[in-house]
């Protein structure tokens, strides 16, 4: 079943406006691709646009509203300047261009900030800054003390280090991560579309579009499309993808068109897009972290029983693990998924996937017999569990 309202008289308060989810938010993060802010064929700045952009964000902050930026765009900025004009870098071009984009993306920021009497503050992440709990909190401090003192953060991946590893691949989820750590109400994707549709409507004449989901079912992920190699930048797939991140921490989240002059004050304004509803109850700071993470590790395949158990509140016991999937350490992020292979939740694993899988179908009492020592009585405490919402 598709959950979302195809028409707008449906959607009620995620309209936006006076009543929409942007009116009422009070911290803002706004995530920009490299292709509205950059003319790939000038590898020059669209600076009308960005001074436009720095306008809508003058006026949020009028309002009261905090707000962070995720910014793309260094690569682009600098391809023509060093000559890199072919249509695929390696990996240590793109890491040079990045050395030299970002530091004019950071200077362009800051003098159309300052027009508009606001003050930007510079962060590149890497996936270890999010995903890693102690770093994770080290950049929620940062930001939120940034924030406190009057600034705009600007927040790019810090593509002249990572390699293809350990790269968030998109800014799409970065932005949804960088939501997550700082409790956005709201997280807005700008992008060459309007917001989602039931199909392509380059490629199909029947598509409509989706002014409001409710909640992110397969039957809306697959409208993203197929998820490019590696989950590379762009695509419908992606913004999906930080749709579930930012929806399952309490933020509502927007896709709307980029292109044109004040694009945030269009939304403001009831602008077309669409809209997709925050988890109503996004459980703890420790739990929104963990049901964004990005890098699943392994999976536990579960019963009937254990599935029902879950849902009811409980720990994943060894007794209901049908299979262990995967090389992982404990603490790492595990998906949980029932015997039809959908996923029901995500949690960090008490043991390894070597004694996880010595565990699996054992009961409880027969653990420390199984192990040689007594260890924890389940493989995922439900303090570190996260049910899949939608």
């Amino acid at each position: 079943m598709i959950s979302m309202h195809d028409e707008p008289a449906q959607a009620g308060s995620m309209q936006n406006g006076t009543d929409g989810p942007l009116a009422q938010a009070r911290r803002v993060v706004i995530k920009i691709g490299s292709a509205l802010l950059v003319d790939a064929a000038q590898a020059a700045l669209r600076e009308t646009w960005l001074d436009g952009v720095c306008a809508d964000i003058a006026l949020l902050r009028s309002r009261g509203t905090e707000v962070i930026v995720v910014s793309s765009g260094a690569i682009a900025l600098a391809r023509v300047t060093l000559g890199l004009t072919g249509p695929r870098l390696r990996l240590e071009e793109k890491q040079a261009a990045a050395s030299v984009g970002q530091i004019r993306l950071a200077q362009a920021w800051s003098a159309a900030l300052a027009r508009h009497g606001l003050t930007a503050a510079q962060l590149l992440l890497t996936p270890d800054d999010t995903e890693n709990r102690a770093r994770h909190l080290n950049a929620r401090a940062t930001l939120k003390a940034l924030l406190g003192l009057g600034c705009v953060p600007v927040i790019n991946e810090n593509d002249a280090i990572a390699t293809a590893e350990i790269r968030f691949g998109d800014n799409d989820r970065l932005a949804a991560r960088v939501a997550q750590m700082v409790g956005a109400d709201v997280l807005i994707l700008l992008s060459d579309i309007d917001g989602l549709y039931t199909a392509d409507p380059r490629l199909d004449p029947e598509a409509r579009h989706i002014p409001v989901v409710d909640s992110l079912t397969d039957d809306i992920m697959n409208m993203g499309g197929a998820p490019p190699p590696g989950y590379s930048s762009g695509g419908m797939y992606t913004k999906l993808l930080a749709a579930r991140i930012a929806t399952r921490a309490g933020a509502s989240m927007a896709i709307a068109a980029g292109q044109g002059d004040r694009p945030v004050a269009r939304l403001l304004n009831g602008g077309r897009c669409t809209w997709f509803r925050a988890v109503i109850d996004a459980g703890s700071a420790r739990k929104r972290w963990i049901g964004g993470g990005l890098r699943v590790h392994g999976t536990l395949v579960v019963d009937d029983g254990a599935r029902l158990a879950l849902l009811r509140g409980a720990s994943l016991l060894p007794a209901g693990v049908r299979a262990v999937r995967g090389d992982f350490a404990r603490g790492d992020l595990v998906a949980v998924q029932d015997l039809a292979g959908a996923e029901i939740a995500r949690g960090l694993a008490e043991y390894d996937s070597q004694d996880a899988a010595l565990l699996a179908g054992h009961q409880s009492e027969e653990m420390e017999a199984l192990l040689g020592y007594r260890g924890r009585r389940s493989l995922i405490h439900r303090d570190n569990l996260v049910l899949n919402q939608g």
